[in-house]
């Protein structure tokens, strides 16, 4: 009989799909496979937005906790809420094929002007507890009210269904694979290059512990190195900034036809300060954060 893996998620609805797709892979291995539900400090805090909790890692430290403890075998994330200081003992042993990378902006029908910048009427609120999100709406408009708005992805669609704010914008990836009906919504679907997103947004990582070497072997069958080479271009210049899900960053790489490696990121200080743009491409990944990391910071 197989050896039985242990996955540790989050109780949502799109942590719970992502669990069940990773163990639907395994499965086709020849794996057998169990989930275990474990409350993280982001799902327990929910009347607080993200740049008010505590520390780093909010949505994976018990996940975490769990793996050092051996109650589970195999961690699933969403790769954009994974800090980037890995604990000695656990390791990022593969990551999934990258879903759609980049932001929508659903709006209520009351609330749409297509003759404004977003489609957004003049002076809209929108809900999103990201400052990332935050200063790059900001940016584009001014007028705009942003409110923090947490929850699950089916729990803000409702928020904006029952008319509570104008607009939310949630990842593409977790709309898509919770294959929400958005049918009475009017969705801008936001270009990754000029509004940009989190670091790793749309990939799944798998983490188990370090010394978990014949798991390792079987999670490196999952791995996709091609998106690995990307997005760990946009996890260093997370790193380099010393930045958390709290830090105004968005960063996002692409690899084009011709192996040439294109990336684009924006910055602000807080949402007081401007929101700093910058873009570089190379032939290599080599030393691409740190150009990008010189043009936020010598602007």
């Amino acid at each position: 009989m197989a050896n039985l893996i242990r996955i540790g998620s989050r109780g949502s609805n799109l942590a719970l799909w992502q669990a069940r797709y990773v163990a639907s892979q395994l499965e086709s291995l020849g794996n057998a496979v169990e989930i275990k539900v474990i409350k993280t400090q982001g799902d327990k805090i929910q009347h607080l937005s993200f740049d008010k909790l505590e520390g780093k890692g909010f949505f994976t430290k018990e996940l975490e906790e769990a793996l050092l403890d051996c109650h589970i075998d195999l961690a699933v994330h969403s790769l954009k809420d994974l800090p980037t200081e890995a604990l000695d003992q656990l390791v990022i042993a593969g990551l999934s094929q990258r879903a759609n990378p980049a932001d929508w902006l659903l709006i209520h029908p009351q609330a749409v002007q297509k003759s404004e910048v977003l489609n957004l009427k003049p002076g809209a609120s929108v809900g999103t507890s990201s400052l990332r999100r935050k200063s790059q709406l900001s940016a584009v408009r001014a007028d705009l009210q942003l409110h923090d708005l947490r929850g699950n992805v089916p729990t803000r669609v409702q928020k904006l269904h029952e008319g509570q704010v104008d607009g939310i914008v949630l990842a593409a990836a977790g709309l898509k694979r919770l294959n929400m009906d958005l049918s009475e919504f009017h969705v801008v679907k936001l270009n990754p290059r000029e509004f940009v997103p989190a670091a790793g947004q749309g990939v799944l990582a798998y983490q188990t512990r370090k010394d978990d070497l014949p798991l390792r072997t079987t999670i490196k069958r999952l791995h996709h190195s091609n998106v690995a080479r990307i997005v760990n271009v946009e996890r260093k210049i997370l790193k380099l900034m010393e930045g958390g899900c709290h830090l105004p960053l968005g960063a996002y790489c692409e690899q084009d036809k011709m192996g040439y490696f294109h990336v684009w990121a924006s910055f602000a200080e807080s949402l007081e300060k401007p929101l700093v743009r910058a873009q570089v491409s190379y032939n290599t990944t080599d030393q691409l954060a740190e150009a990008i990391i010189d043009k936020l910071k010598g602007h």
